[in-house]
């Protein structure tokens, strides 16, 4: 049997000397007895798996609502692909691959039903109690919301995953990462696991507007890039079916930008002479990311996403709908405390009512906060509970 220190002595002879060692950890806030035979970030991975947020991701928005079928992603099937794009550059690297997986696990905790558009509802139900951001969020699940352990709230992750969640995306715009050591740059895992949530979303939201007829061949092969991998796909093996094609498609392109952004941030790690974690502390900053040219590809995949699929009338409709339904339940709720349920209340006894509906409303998945709406609209309905 591998012991824990087994593994954190072949993760100091094998990860490469940027890498982010387990028995480096600064440690979890509330003092616990290290586990026999897993790591520090093997614990971490474990608690997000297993913790209720992670669960209730499965039927949160990424892009298309639950209602709207069962083969879109969901934010929990993206957040298992970005968690297997992660770990496969943090292998190629030489990183700490727990580290990478929990970060890309957890990265989208804090998100509330409905995806971006309930962000942005909930943002504007709480502009004058504090606002709300889903990573901000997502730390106060980690750090205090879920209920787990006997001896403290919350999953008492290491500094290194609370870290990388403050430090997620434009951190210092937002003042997430304030108790964080904002001074220091992030880890290269964290850096990694944000990558990889942008390559992920990019590919795969493009898919989904194929898979749903909103996007159309014709339209995402005005994208070179894309024109030449459909292309390249028709020249290997021809007669194939649509779907086998633009799966096929997919892996390509997804494989290309993999091996860009290993082979790029390979070198950028060797000329920015980044070769121990202080170093990494001090300018890691632009040490993970794509050649100029696969830069510029996946920018034009994010455009053209804004433009062609997010913005289309079908997708926009979904959004201000679940905008209608989160305002709605959320002023509800305000208006009337007593519907809320007894452990909201005690909440809001000690944090505000505004706060206390915010973190209720947010933990519900997009079928509990319309069925709410259903309820609230027209209470003499049937409707599942």
């Amino acid at each position: 049997m591998r012991t824990r220190a087994e593994i954190e002595a072949n993760e100091d002879r094998c990860l490469a000397p940027y890498a982010m060692r387990s028995g480096a950890t600064r440690g979890r806030a509330h003092a616990e007895a290290e586990h026999g035979y897993r790591t520090v970030y093997q614990r971490d991975r474990d608690r997000i798996v297993h913790c209720t947020a992670f669960r209730r991701l499965e039927y949160k928005t990424q892009v298309f609502v639950n209602t709207e079928g069962d083969t879109y992603r969901t934010r929990l099937t993206h957040t298992i692909e970005v968690a297997q794009v992660a770990r496969t550059i943090a292998r190629t690297l030489g990183l700490n691959e727990d580290l990478t997986e929990a970060l890309a696990l957890v990265h989208d905790l804090g998100h509330g039903p409905f995806g971006h558009a309930g962000e942005d509802a909930l943002a504007r139900c709480m502009k004058d109690h504090g606002g709300f951001e889903h990573n901000a969020h997502g730390l106060r699940i980690v750090e205090s919301l879920e209920q787990r352990y006997p001896g403290f709230p919350g999953l008492n992750l290491s500094y290194e995953a609370r870290e990388g969640m403050a430090k997620h995306g434009d951190y210092i715009r937002k003042g997430t990462a304030k108790a964080y050591r904002p001074e220091e740059k992030p880890l290269i895992e964290s850096l990694v696991a944000d990558r990889a949530d942008r390559l992920a979303y990019n590919h795969h939201d493009l898919d989904d507007g194929l898979t749903s007829g909103i996007l159309t061949e014709r339209a995402v092969r005005e994208m070179p890039h894309v024109d030449a991998a459909f292309a390249d796909v028709d020249r290997i093996t021809s007669g194939l079916s649509f779907r086998v094609r633009v799966n096929q498609v997919f892996i390509r392109l997804m494989n290309d930008a993999v091996s860009d952004l290993v082979t790029e941030t390979s070198r950028r790690l060797a000329d920015l002479r980044i070769a121990s974690l202080e170093d990494v502390r001090d300018r890691s900053d632009q040490a993970v990311g794509y050649s100029a040219a696969c830069d510029a590809r996946q920018e034009s995949m994010h455009r053209f996403l804004f433009d062609r699929f997010y913005s289309d009338w079908r997708v926009a409709r979904m959004q201000e709908l679940a905008k209608h339904y989160l305002a709605a339940v959320f002023a509800f709720l305000v208006e009337h405390p007593r519907a809320l349920p007894p452990e909201v209340r005690a909440t809001a006894d000690q944090l505000g009512l505004h706060a206390a509906v915010k973190d209720h409303v947010a933990s519900m998945t997009d079928r509990e906060l319309h069925e709410e709406y259903g309820r609230i609209v027209n209470p003499g309905a049937r409707v599942a509970r």
